[in-house]
């Protein structure tokens, strides 16, 4: 009985060191992915435009937003803002003093470099947090298709020939990517334009098929509507290649067809960065998640389609490799804008 009562009293020990041990097991099993759940916004994200409507920034935040809701990508929404006041300066200094905030993005263009440097406002690229490039943006020599010039040396020789300032540049914004080539332009013909700037890429665009410009530069994507209904014609690309794509966006030309403003005499070679920044004090698992976030996006065949209707050189990249692209941008930025005059006075 001595013995019977104490493997009893011994199996009850076991049991309830098993049970507890049984417990603690179930306890630990369910709190492991709530510890090892990733970051995930809680409430909607949005993405801030330093430029206005339209634009190819515009354009390309709102494909993300569109993506990222039909594929159910993130559970809360997604809400873009344009910010444009004061050359993007409104978007960018809204950002930066987000500190903290993981719900809020911002899509770059040049104005990144070009707006802190030719102003002066306390901001710079180091001031936020680097998620990923999704894209490299191209720049076209577009003319009205009424007008008589076929090809980017016509153009320049009517330049040439006429007066300074006969000739009307319209741009998005002053002091910006838009007339930094615009300038260049001019130092390729001898002769001054008239730059008139507008708030952004779609009112630039719908300007010149008014023909209350003479020429733009805009994006691929900015003007590829109006190409297509024959209302503009490119003149040539501002890279050191024609792009790649060859699908017919007219019944005679694609993209590849146009050809590059080196071949047509005019020594001018930009590309544009559209990627996207967070507010500073992002986290490591914040960034991350909006890189994956990205990374999805891009898989996608909307995202596909938007790269295919504009240009686009698909350069996508994260990490190191993108912070040092975005360091030798601002120093290639800050020597354009030297040599056009445009540095704010320190």
């Amino acid at each position: 009985m001595i013995l019977s009562s104490y493997n009893q009293q011994l199996h009850m020990h076991v049991l309830q060191r098993f049970g507890l041990c049984a417990i603690a097991a179930v306890t630990i099993a369910a709190a492991a992915p709530a510890a090892q759940a990733a970051w995930e916004p809680t409430r909607p994200v949005e993405i801030i435009v330093p430029a206005g409507t339209g634009g190819g920034a515009d354009q390309m935040a709102r494909v993300v937003q569109g993506i990222v809701t039909k594929h159910s990508l993130m559970k809360q929404p997604m809400v873009v803002i344009n910010k444009s006041g004061g050359a993007g300066g409104e978007g960018f200094l809204d950002v930066k003093a987000s500190r903290g905030n993981p719900h809020k993005l911002i899509i770059t263009l040049s104005n990144l470099f070009t707006t802190p440097l030719a102003t002066g406002i306390p901001f710079s690229y180091k001031d936020l947090t680097p998620v990923t490039m999704m894209a490299l943006d191209e720049f076209i020599l577009w003319v009205n298709a009424e007008k008589p010039y076929k090809t980017a040396k016509d153009y320049i020789e009517a330049i040439k020939a006429g007066s300074d300032g006969q000739f009307k540049m319209g741009g998005t914004g002053s002091k910006q990517e838009d007339q930094i080539i615009t300038v260049a332009l001019e130092k390729a013909t001898g002769k001054k334009m008239t730059y008139i700037p507008y708030k952004g890429g779609g009112e630039v665009a719908v300007q010149l098929v008014g023909n209350h410009v003479d020429s733009t530069v805009n994006n691929p994507i900015e003007a590829v509507a109006q190409w297509r209904a024959g209302k503009l014609r490119p003149l040539c690309v501002f890279d050191s290649k024609p792009l790649d794509y060859k699908d017919k966006i007219t019944a005679d030309q694609s993209w590849n067809d146009i050809p590059t403003c080196k071949s047509q005499g005019i020594n001018v070679e930009y590309l544009m960065l559209r990627g996207f920044f967070m507010a500073p004090g992002a986290t490591p698992d914040q960034v991350a998640y909006y890189v994956e976030l990205m990374k999805k996006v891009r898989e996608t065949p909307e995202w596909g389609q938007l790269m295919k209707d504009g240009a686009f050189n698909q350069t996508a990249l994260t990490g190191a490799e993108y912070v040092k692209w975005v360091a030798e941008a601002e120093k290639t930025h800050e020597a354009l804008m030297k040599d056009a005059g445009f540095l704010a006075a320190k």
